[in-house]
């Protein structure tokens, strides 16, 4: 960790939050008019929807119930909904439930006041409140306040994306209110932004944390940062607009580098879809701020500063990750993914990592962040990085991109980790894909023989059709049939592929157990059954 999240961790335990009474001098009159995003998560004054489970909020104490898990309670206090799709259907339940936030949670108590929900709300209600003709006192003041508390609480201990969250809402609270408190808020968040977004996006547009879905979620802020800019004509905020969408147009290149021809995003490190917006809307967004993002296709895009290649021959979509987990001093969302890809034929995906169902401290949360979860390799039972808890890497894997290289249409990519030299012997993992247009080899060598296992998940759609000892046979739903056959015996087990937060379909992956420090497999494209 940095010397900040040690000293802040220490900081904020010994000094809590002080609430004071802020009396708002009123608001801006700008409107916002940017993309609403989010499905509809609140259906009456008590009955809640996140995280594909349902709940019921009918009391006080529901705000903390322990009955749910933290993430379904910090999207509890999100307040999503006042910014869906279908917001405007909704203003007297929004109202309704904006009220029972402020009653029934007392400052400085609960999920709700924690500096993450604070944020994310803060930007929802500011959105959601600059679209009305007039607004009483007592929520702009309940702005202030929240926003007050946030100062207190900002967190350094953590950073990532965590911190651009407060610094966005601080932000957007500062363009929104008036008075010398607003300036105070705005002044502060900007001066996080100026930090952090140069440190949070990489030079080939990646965040930082390396998860495409993190990457979605930081790219719509600072989308939605650009438009605040331009909706507010606050001068602060119009003399970093150029150089926000500089930034923003960088990321969009990458995240269209990152996804599957289906429209969604490759599955690396935490990311599931339908919680960050998805492509088209982002896309879209762009395209409305009049933002320039084309790629020029060819058949290998290596984004060599993030550490992800992307093959595409016309006939199959490949996707190979050779990063490393991501900042050593903020590793939280990191799988042990290292050396894993992910592959799509036509728009159908075929071979998948596991993906992230769920948060908190569980044997299923880390057995998704394992590598076994992974397509790549496991040495004598270990995964490549060695996580643990529910955000925590200690000992992990750094990869070196050995070779990225396109000629007369046959790729071949090469890289290593050392993830595996805390074991004795040490080993050293080396990864060679090579492809045509219509097929393409893995070949993985170990620095020296010892117990291993290469694993490969399938996509719950995609049809075993026939099994052999070393040769497997799979039928896509559009009836094209791919052959999978490799130098050792390989095993069929059960597992699961998880596309959503709260969703586990059942999947097969094949594993192939091998000792010799070395294995090679094919993956070929045969025909149309039909």
């Amino acid at each position: 960790m940095k010397f900040n999240q040690v000293y802040y961790r220490l900081f904020y335990y010994l000094k809590k939050v002080k609430i004071t009474s802020i009396v708002s001098s009123g608001c801006s009159s700008w409107r916002w008019s940017g993309e609403t995003l989010y499905n509809q998560s609140i259906f009456k004054n008590d009955i809640v929807l996140f995280l594909n489970e349902g709940g019921v909020v009918n009391s006080k104490n529901a705000w903390n119930s322990p009955q749910y898990s933290k993430l379904w309670l910090y999207n509890l206090h999100y307040f999503d909904d006042l910014n869906s799709e279908s917001y405007a259907e909704r203003e007297l339940i929004h109202y309704q439930f904006i009220d029972r936030w402020i009653a029934e949670n007392p400052a400085c108590f609960g999920n709700g006041w924690e500096p993450y929900p604070i944020s994310l709300r803060l930007v929802n209600w500011v959105k959601w409140f600059s679209r009305k003709e007039s607004v009483e006192q007592k929520y702009l003041n309940s702005i202030a306040i929240q926003a007050d508390a946030l100062t207190q609480q900002l967190e350094y201990h953590i950073l990532g994306n965590h911190l651009f969250a407060n610094a966005k809402a601080l932000v957007f609270v500062g363009a929104y209110l008036q008075g010398k408190d607003a300036k105070r808020f705005l002044d502060l968040g900007l001066k996080i932004l100026d930090r952090e977004i140069p440190e949070q996006f990489l030079d080939d547009g990646a965040h930082f944390e390396l998860s495409p879905m993190y990457h979605e979620i930081l790219l719509w802020d600072l989308l939605e940062l650009i438009d605040l800019a331009e909706v507010s004509q606050n001068p602060s905020l119009v003399e970093r607009h150029s150089q926000w969408r500089v930034v923003a147009e960088k990321a969009l290149r990458w995240l269209k580098t990152m996804m599957h021809p289906d429209g969604e995003i490759s599955f690396f490190n935490d990311a599931a879809i339908g919680i960050a917006a998805k492509p088209h809307q982002i896309f879209a967004y762009a395209d409305k701020l009049k933002l320039s993002y084309e790629v020029n296709k060819k058949v290998l895009m290596t984004n060599e500063t993030s550490g992800y290649s992307r093959v595409d021959t016309g006939f199959f979509t490949l996707f190979f990750d050779h990063a490393n987990v991501g900042p050593d001093y903020l590793p939280g969302h990191a799988h042990a993914d290292t050396l894993s890809f992910e592959m799509s034929v036509g728009v159908q995906r075929v071979f998948v990592n596991s993906g992230t169902s769920l948060y908190g401290v569980s044997a299923e949360r880390l057995r998704q962040r394992e590598t076994s979860a992974h397509n790549t390799v496991v040495v004598n039972g270990k995964s490549s990085s060695e996580v643990w808890s529910g955000f925590r890497v200690a000992r992990r894997a750094y990869a070196t991109l050995l070779k990225s290289d396109e000629t007369d249409g046959v790729v071949t990519l090469s890289a290593s980790h050392d993830g595996y030299k805390r074991l004795n012997p040490k080993i050293v993992h080396k990864r060679t894909i090579t492809s045509n247009a219509e097929h393409f080899t893995l070949l993985d060598e170990l620095s020296h023989p010892t117990d291993a296992s290469f694993h490969l998940h399938i996509h719950p759609d995609v049809l075993i059709v026939n099994a052999e000892k070393q040769k497997l046979t799979l039928q896509l739903p559009c009836l094209t049939l791919i052959q999978f056959e490799c130098e050792c015996p390989l095993i069929l087990e059960e597992s699961t592929w998880h596309p959503e937060f709260g969703v586990s379909v059942s999947n097969k992956k094949i594993v192939v157990p091998f000792n010799a420090g070395r294995l090679s497999a094919k993956i070929t494209i045969l025909k149309d059954k039909s």
